[in-house]
């Protein structure tokens, strides 16, 4: 999990901004300090200490604390959403599934009759927060730095940041990762996991816990099935072995070609707010 993966405690905490904000680094001068267990005593002794330490216990419950206290924080923000008529989607894949592409089409087409607001998560850059500014809908990019996910109390932050006002759909776009942001409740209502045809069918049975948290497999690039050798079925029929309750949309956000089916999806959820209103 995550306290092997490099995004860890000992990572600098995550950078919230608005496109246009600036981002003010605050350097600090580390001090080493190295300390001697070896004592010098003056009877000519020498003391050596070994310490045993169960390591594997110790990072099994470092895990165990860190998901926990995000479940809780998880639970906050579903509550919020709820109590706000908030849709709250999180979109995850691998980096260059096409996510970004989705969203962008996705907004432009139903902005009209959808308030949409997005939160963009990266490791670094505000390069897709400001392609949805353009778009003129509301966003905050997150920055992880060396972090692999998103975590429930950064979309608390970012959702402050935001603002949204009620019967809203909110957009969530996840770090690129199959594996650490299956692990992390954001306290989204839905979770939807876009994979591309360039990437093989086999996605959902080497990256089952991201198939299986998720309710909606959109199946991006269809545009690219003549030219690249993948089986949708079997892609789809792995997928329905680890989860058997994923509903599926096939897209090419670049031709446009069955986006409609996922717009159609994404306006009876807005309706659903405005009839729980």
């Amino acid at each position: 999990m995550c306290g092997t993966c490099g995004c860890g405690s000992e990572s600098k905490g995550p950078t919230i901004l608005k496109p246009g904000e600036e981002k003010h680094e605050h350097s600090h001068e580390e001090h080493t300090h190295e300390h001697s267990h070896e004592g010098h005593h003056h009877d000519g002794h020498s003391h050596t200490h070994d310490h045993s330490h169960d390591h594997n216990h110790k990072v099994l419950k470092i895990e165990q604390d860190i998901l926990q206290n995000n479940q809780v924080l998880a639970a906050r923000n579903r509550g919020y959403f709820e109590a706000k008529k908030i849709f709250a989607l999180n979109l995850v894949s691998s980096p260059g599934s096409g996510k970004t592409s989705i969203l962008e089409r996705t907004l432009a087409d139903l902005k009209a009759k959808i308030p949409f607001y997005v939160i963009e998560g990266d490791q670094q850059t505000m390069n897709d927060a400001n392609r949805i500014d353009a778009l003129n809908i509301p966003v905050v990019q997150i920055n992880t730095g060396k972090g692999c996910h998103l975590e429930s109390d950064m979309v608390y932050n970012a959702v402050k940041k935001l603002e949204i006002k009620d019967n809203s759909i909110l957009m969530i776009e996840n770090v690129g990762n199959l594996v650490c942001p299956s692990m992390f409740d954001l306290g989204e209502s839905k979770r939807v996991v876009i994979i591309s045809t360039t990437e093989g069918e086999d996605k959902p049975i080497k990256y089952p816990d991201m198939f299986y948290t998720s309710n909606i497999c959109i199946i991006n690039k269809i545009d690219l099935l003549p030219y690249v050798n993948i089986d949708v079925q079997k892609l789809k029929d792995y997928a329905l072995k680890v989860n058997p309750n994923l509903k599926f949309f096939e897209v090419s956000a670049r031709t446009g070609e069955g986006m409609e089916a996922w717009y159609n999806w994404l306006k009876d959820q807005s309706e659903s707010l405005k009839a729980k209103a």
